[in-house]
């Protein structure tokens, strides 16, 4: 069969992902959508991000405040990164919506949930799917842990390391290996998003809970204090969103037919020369 498809110009079929790998990969693609638009609903509650223990008026710890300003040409969005503005109107940050029904909220209504304002609803919602998003990761990783998927193909090994230049230069030149199990740069951004970043937003989301922070105060701590802890959350779900977008583009330059097929069915199409193994072929 191998043969066949080379002689095709085809690779084999291989048994790629697990049940449980794609179960887990479509569930938290929808928790990290609600998550994602009902967090920036919260953050609009008070639009800022500090470091420290502390914030209010009579406090100089800010890294980030989105707001608006006055100006001789009307109220304007202003976003305030270390001390440095920017005008953000364009942007919809501190000011979006017409001339005549402005709206002054951090992030615009069109990637919140709820739209308007409604701090409540947003604080449900949210805590509804990270219970499920925590759910998911356990499950994750004692299935992979059984199954080998974690030491197979997310853990980088040293051969793995010594190939992330190669790997850099086909991926910059568009050239993609389909092979059994991932590549070097696959790897480790696999295993910074589960080893790091999951655990982070984790971690850093029960910080901020008070009833959490009575059943473990060593969490404050560990991320130096609750506002730090929100900053440290702030940040990880834009890496989140950033590994989001470089994910699509790297699935649409690789074949999206062929990356959506091993999520959905488990099968994927490996470049011609690709040994078979017992249990490929559907």
């Amino acid at each position: 069969m191998s043969e066949a498809n080379d002689a095709a110009g085809k690779g084999p079929l291989i048994y790629r992902q697990s049940i449980w790998t794609r179960v887990t990969h479509w569930v938290w693609a929808i928790c990290l959508f609600f998550l994602l638009l009902t967090g920036l609903q919260i953050f609009n509650a008070h639009p800022a991000l500090y470091i420290g223990q502390q914030s209010g008026f009579e406090f100089d710890n800010a890294i980030l405040e989105i707001g608006a300003v006055n100006t001789p040409d009307g109220p304007r969005g202003r976003t305030t990164i270390f001390g440095n503005s920017f005008d953000t109107t364009a942007l919809g940050l501190g000011m979006s919506g017409t001339a005549e029904r402005p709206a002054f909220t951090g992030f615009p209504g069109a990637v919140t949930i709820p739209s308007y304002r409604d701090l409540g609803t947003g604080r449900v919602v949210h805590f509804f799917f990270g219970w499920i998003f925590v759910a998911t990761i356990f499950i994750w990783f004692v299935a992979s842990f059984i199954n080998g998927h974690i030491r197979r193909d997310i853990v980088p090994k040293p051969a793995d390391i010594a190939g992330v230049p190669r790997d850099l230069v086909d991926h910059a030149t568009l050239r993609f290996k389909h092979g059994r199990h991932y590549g070097p740069l696959q790897k480790l951004a696999y295993f910074g998003v589960f080893f790091i970043l999951f655990p982070l937003i984790v971690a850093t989301g029960l910080t901020m809970s008070p009833g959490m922070d009575a059943a473990w105060p060593w969490l404050l701590d560990l991320f130096g204090g609750r506002q730090t802890a929100r900053t440290i959350h702030f940040i990880t779900m834009a890496l989140l969103v950033a590994f989001f977008i470089v994910h699509i583009v790297m699935v649409l330059a690789a074949g999206p037919v062929n990356e959506l097929r091993s999520m959905i069915t488990g099968w994927y199409r490996a470049s011609p020369g690709t040994p078979e193994a017992e249990g490929d072929r559907p």
